[in-house]
């Protein structure tokens, strides 16, 4: 092979890769819910697939997108494993790495300058609840139900029979549906929603962030041992929160507070200093205008991608 034909060959490969990275991206972020691992698993699968078609095979791929998706679902299987033996020791409550984007970025492009990082991401409420299903669960969930994979080409993917991927998808939706019904808040009502929560716990007033907050609402937080957060244990009732989001409140200083889409959510950044403090994510109850869940990211390791504009 000449030269100009190698450099012919390189360009086909990286261009049929490229064409599918967001794609890969999204895919493994919702098995994995870690940017840092998704981006490792994307490096193996660019490995793989230069490796099987950098011999000016490309063509020879009848269907480069399942192809690419195969090796990266595989892959993120695998790595999930590492995955849940770094949980075993972690510090505190884990929620998923968020995935920030500007609000009015409909394409998903992260403010964080990572052109990798996409907005087709389960939101951070479902994120948690994939937490609990199994690793195959999880992937046929995400495959089938996110991004409308057919069974029969989950069970080539998985090396699976289509009788098997339909059982775990029927395990896994039944799952999901049990935790998490099927609602998505309105974005405007979501801003607004944010917006008077924020207003209350910030400026300090216990009644009007009472009236924002629903009886059986939950507090995640995720500092990581590294960065603050109120408990290692969710905190449950509208009173308990209140009061422990006051308090935090109360030792904090001025913040920052820019609006962004998480998980393609319209949410909260809080900067400190030109520095990201905390991502604060809402849930609201299905049809309603109140706060079921508040998702708080505070391990600097989980913001280093964010930026204050």
């Amino acid at each position: 092979m000449t030269e100009q034909s190698r450099r012919e060959v390189t360009g086909r490969v990286t261009e049929v890769f490229v064409g599918h990275r967001e794609l890969l991206f999204s895919v493994v972020y919702n098995i994995l819910g870690s940017v840092a691992d998704t981006e490792d698993v994307l490096q193996e699968t660019w490995l793989s697939w230069a490796a099987r078609t950098g011999r000016g095979d490309v063509e020879q791929v009848e269907n480069p997108r399942a192809y690419l998706v195969r090796i990266a679902v595989n892959q993120a299987l695998a790595r999930r494993a590492e995955i849940d033996r770094r949980r075993e020791t972690y510090v505190g409550q884990w929620l998923p790495e968020p995935v920030i984007a500007a609000l009015g970025d409909t394409s998903g492009g992260s403010d964080a300058a990572d052109p990798a990082v996409r907005a087709d991401s389960a939101s951070m409420a479902l994120l948690v609840v994939l937490e609990t299903l199994t690793p195959a669960e999880r992937a046929v969930f995400v495959l089938h139900e996110v991004f409308g994979f057919a069974h029969t080409e989950i069970a080539d993917m998985l090396g699976r029979s289509p009788a098997a991927v339909r059982q775990l998808a029927h395990r896994a939706r039944e799952h999901v549906r049990a935790r998490r019904p099927r609602c998505h808040a309105d974005p405007r009502l979501r801003r607004e929603v944010t917006e008077r929560f924020l207003a209350a716990a910030l400026g300090g007033d216990l009644e009007a962030l009472l009236e924002v907050l629903a009886p059986n609402v939950t507090l995640w937080t995720d500092g990581g041992g590294k960065g603050p957060a109120t408990s290692l244990q969710p905190i449950h009732g509208r009173v308990s929160v209140a009061h422990t989001l006051l308090a935090v409140a109360a030792n904090v200083g001025s913040l920052d507070v820019r609006y962004r889409r998480v998980n393609g959510d319209p949410s909260a950044v809080l900067f400190d200093s030109g520095f990201p403090l905390a991502v604060l994510v809402l849930d609201l109850v299905p049809g309603g205008r109140q706060v079921c869940g508040v998702y708080s990211v505070t391990n600097p390791d989980k913001l280093a991608r964010i930026h204050c504009p």
